[in-house]
């Protein structure tokens, strides 16, 4: 199953739970269309990981994912071998050295011939594969989500080239993995730092702002059924305002969710300076930017006039 339209990808994201801009879904179209890597950029919060997640629901994929981190390596990201196991054969077999070492003349013919048979232990017998040999050695075409990739050593970005580009993998004991189907990959980055030049080059690249006044409202309406209309402009309306102060950490779409699902928990209807006091720290996460909310408190109240 394949997008067949920019409309298609709106319709079938919105079906699974994303309502995207015309952007981001003309981006996710022509990314289907010629299987280059998406790299999506903004701030933690804007629904990056959302949209993998999106994507692999409309098109009725798995979705693997590779969560980034200082530090992480080929062995955690592409396939581990199982020393345990190797181990455990080792000592099941060792009968059999006995026959390989049979008529060795010296030490050094011994070792030649126990070193032929390391082939039998650095097979796919003991093989395990992590999320991108997942992702290429599925017999079915997946979303392969890499996540917060910004987060990863410089190293291992330039180890994800040869994978984005020529979907291909390289393990010295077996060769080149080349993927059977060619997944649907998106990376995330939150601007911890910036993305090589040799790494956009392999992807289509979108940054995702925060959301526009009415693609916010739609997005609670989607996600909280039955949430008031005057509820959803006064929510909306306060949190422009929001990010509009000079914060830290500005409350994205995950933040004004959570915040719509913390009114109707506490059964508001009208957004006043106590509410937004009352529920801040679902909004803030920094204790600054919540000294700063307080001391703007009366110019991000809803006007008293917007009942929708």
């Amino acid at each position: 199953m394949a997008f067949k339209s920019v409309e298609d990808v709106e319709k079938r994201l919105e079906q699974a739970g994303y309502i995207s801009s015309r952007e981001i879904a003309t981006v996710v179209f022509l990314a289907g269309a010629t299987g280059k890597p998406i790299l999506v950029e903004g701030p933690a919060g804007v629904g990056k990981t959302e949209l993998a997640k999106a994507v692999a629901r409309g098109l009725e994929r798995e979705m693997i994912r590779l969560q980034c981190y200082e530090g992480l390596d080929e062995a955690k990201a592409l396939y581990e071998w199982e020393y345990a196991k190797q181990l455990l054969y080792t000592q099941m077999v060792k009968e059999k050295i006995q026959d390989v070492i049979a008529g060795a003349g010296t030490l050094s013919d011994a070792v030649d011939r126990i070193a032929k048979q390391e082939d039998a232990f650095f097979s796919e017998r003991f093989i395990q594969p992590r999320p991108l040999l997942q992702a290429i050695s599925s017999p079915a075409p997946v979303v392969l989500l890499i996540d917060e990739v910004d987060k990863s050593d410089p190293e291992f970005e330039a180890f994800l080239l040869e994978l984005l580009s020529d979907f291909q993998v390289s393990i010295p004991e077996l060769g080149t993995r080349r993927a059977m189907n060619i997944p649907f990959v998106v990376l995330t980055s939150n601007n911890y730092r910036d993305m090589s030049d040799a790494l956009k080059r392999r992807c289509i690249h979108i940054y995702i702002e925060y959301p526009e006044r009415e693609l916010e409202m739609r997005v609670i309406r989607l996600k909280i059924p039955g949430i008031g209309e005057r509820l959803v402009q006064q929510l909306v309306e306060t949190v422009r305002k929001i990010r509009d102060l000079d914060l830290k950490k500005k409350p994205c779409i995950s933040e004004s969710l959570d915040w719509a699902q913390s009114l109707i928990a506490l059964q508001v209807e009208d957004i006043t300076p106590g509410v937004i006091l009352e529920t801040l720290n679902v909004i803030c996460k920094y204790r600054a930017d919540s000294q700063k909310v307080r001391e703007h408190i009366d110019s991000i109240t809803p006007r008293a006039g917007l009942n929708g």
